[in-house]
């Protein structure tokens, strides 16, 4: 999208609230690729998302800095409601509870580090919906652990689904990252028990109804 375009959206939806805004400007001054964090546009997406679907259990498989777990926490209509968000880098873990008890959202987030293939059996209850923006290589995996977990009219939502266009061009050498999408792609699509619907925000966002 063209930056001009990209900032007209911006100027013309909610407001991005200010703790995510100071979220995401500390993940640009300290960590590496920030461009992981959801950031503005997708962060409000997510809230919007939270607020049709109203779940009481939310998944979501990476973590990063924490900004996409407080948007989909902030979605929340019940006050039981959770989201229980898994991040693999334990390095990111502090900063991430820092900004978790910052605000009033962080005691609907529960905080798993680890791997979410030996994490997921671990939390309990079925999904209303789950969003997977982690390891692209395990995709497919993680596709499969959480599909029978997802109540019948759930869903599942997967970033980075378009993977800067490598999709469709990814020249003589498929690494392994995008042989990951490819793959969750091919299956997701074939996947009878399922309704789906790739939309073309920011890197391939996949919108998952399971039947």
């Amino acid at each position: 999208m063209e930056e001009d375009l990209h900032d007209y959206i911006l100027q013309h939806i909610d407001s991005e609230p200010d703790q995510l805004a100071r979220l995401d400007r500390e993940t640009h001054l300290y960590h590496l690729r920030p461009r992981m964090c959801s950031g503005h546009l997708q962060g409000r997406l997510l809230k919007m998302f939270v607020r049709m679907i109203n779940p009481r259990l939310v998944l979501e498989l990476g973590t990063f800095t924490g900004y996409s777990a407080l948007c989909l926490a902030e979605g929340l209509l019940d006050d039981n409601a959770m989201v229980h968000t898994i991040e693999i880098d334990d390095e990111l873990e502090d900063f991430i509870r820092d900004h978790f008890a910052r605000s009033p959202l962080g005691e609907h987030i529960t905080l798993h580090i680890g791997d979410a293939c030996q994490v997921i059996p671990e939390i309990e209850g079925d999904f209303d919906l789950v969003f997977i923006d982690a390891n692209k290589r395990h995709y497919v995996d993680y596709y499969r652990m959480v599909l029978p977990r997802v109540r019948p009219g759930g869903f599942i939502i997967a970033d980075n689904t378009l993977w800067d266009g490598k999709v469709v061009d990814w020249g003589k050498k498929l690494d392994d990252q995008t042989r990951g999408i490819l793959e969750f792609n091919d299956l997701v699509a074939a996947d009878s028990n399922v309704e789906k619907v790739i939309l073309p925000l920011r890197d391939g966002l996949t919108i998952i109804r399971k039947k």
